[in-house]
């Protein structure tokens, strides 16, 4: 059997010292022209591959079809998508070599009917697989488990529809970290004190859960439900600030604000003009450069957050693996970590 060349045979060959050929080969410096041409004859000689190079052609000589993978998502901007898209562009990098193409589409409104429409128009690119955040709507879903009968995979993130036959979900613990943020928050006022929870939009399940988790935990600590008034802005500055400020002007003895709303901006902006910024305890989600900046003057005193990063990135990761190599993900690696910041630790996040 024809001995496997090595490193050391380059060298004699060569007449020079294993560390000369190691600079060869790593394109340093510091090596006479004739001496680099004799180290790459020698190389030709014996045939032999570096590690890396020995990696990089196995992986060449393992064949995968070319795949399409869809991304949908909603209408949000802000932090969500720069977090989103990041991943995304990540999976993207990565995924390259293996021959994935990644086709996004972004919803312009909150209409179902949109949603359902850009799926199919997916499935008109030939997608084989698709990452989906969209409205917990009856219409979706039933959508969502007839592509999945037609062996399209679709994984969900950031906000499930787990009443579909998606293939997982990639995001928080929802219901828990409504939890924690009730917890926090009842550490911090008085157990008779009233309290405003402010949601984005109820039709999405991971805005629903939270506010769920919280109110469960509030009931569990001796919160009556006429205590917790919620109201629902939309995720928007404009809807928040006046909701909020409406809130705050109607009902006394409100001493804590929970929010599940990207439009915290709005809020504290509503509790800063009504000029009861220190008489409020505030706890939300989700750490933008935003979030970061009323943390460090004040005006939040928590927020609980999520890797939104890894939920754009890991479906794209988990579909190719489905797809490519029939991997199924597991259900421990589906969530990402829930983590509380406040103005101590921000450098941390």
């Amino acid at each position: 059997m024809k001995k496997k060349p090595t490193i050391q045979m380059v060298a004699e060959l060569a007449g020079v010292s294993r560390g000369t050929v190691d600079r060869v080969l790593n394109n340093r410096s510091h090596v006479r022209p004739d001496v680099h041409d004799r180290v790459m004859k020698a190389i030709r000689e014996t045939g032999y591959l570096s590690p890396r190079q020995a990696y990089q052609t196995k992986l060449s000589e393992v064949s995968y079809s070319h795949i399409k993978l869809g991304v949908l998502l909603p209408n949000w901007t802000g932090h969500f998508k720069t977090e989103i898209l990041r991943g995304i562009d990540a999976a993207r990098s990565e995924l390259e070599d293996f021959h994935v193409e990644i086709i996004l589409k972004e919803c312009k409104t909150d209409i179902p009917g949109e949603v359902i429409e850009l799926l199919d128009e997916l499935l008109d690119e030939e997608v084989q697989g698709i990452a989906l955040c969209a409205l917990n709507n009856p219409s979706i879903e039933t959508h969502v488990s007839a592509l999945n009968d037609n062996n399209i995979p679709v994984i969900t993130l950031n906000s499930d529809l787990p009443e579909s036959r998606r293939l997982c979900f990639i995001g928080q613990d929802y219901h828990k970290s409504g939890r924690i943020a009730a917890e926090l928050l009842s550490k911090c006022i008085p157990v008779s004190g009233s309290i405003l929870a402010a949601v984005g939009n109820l039709e999405f399940d991971g805005h629903r859960t939270r506010l769920e988790g919280f109110l469960d935990r509030m009931e569990e600590i001796g919160f009556r439900k006429d205590q917790i008034q919620v109201i629902e802005t939309y995720n928007d500055y404009q809807t928040t600030f006046r909701k909020v400020t409406e809130a705050l002007e109607q009902t006394s003895g409100i001493c804590g604000i929970y929010m599940a709303n990207r439009s915290v901006a709005g809020c504290t902006e509503a509790v800063n003009t009504l000029g009861m910024k220190d008489s409020l305890k505030i706890i939300c989600h989700d750490i933008s450069e935003s979030t970061k900046r009323l943390l460090q003057n004040g005006s939040i005193d928590f927020t609980i957050s999520q890797d939104i990063f890894r939920q754009g990135y890991l479906p794209m990761i988990y579909l190719r693996d489905y797809l490519q190599k029939g991997k199924l993900p597991e259900s421990e690696e589906t969530n990402t970590n829930i983590s509380i910041i406040c103005s101590q630790n921000i450098e941390n996040s």
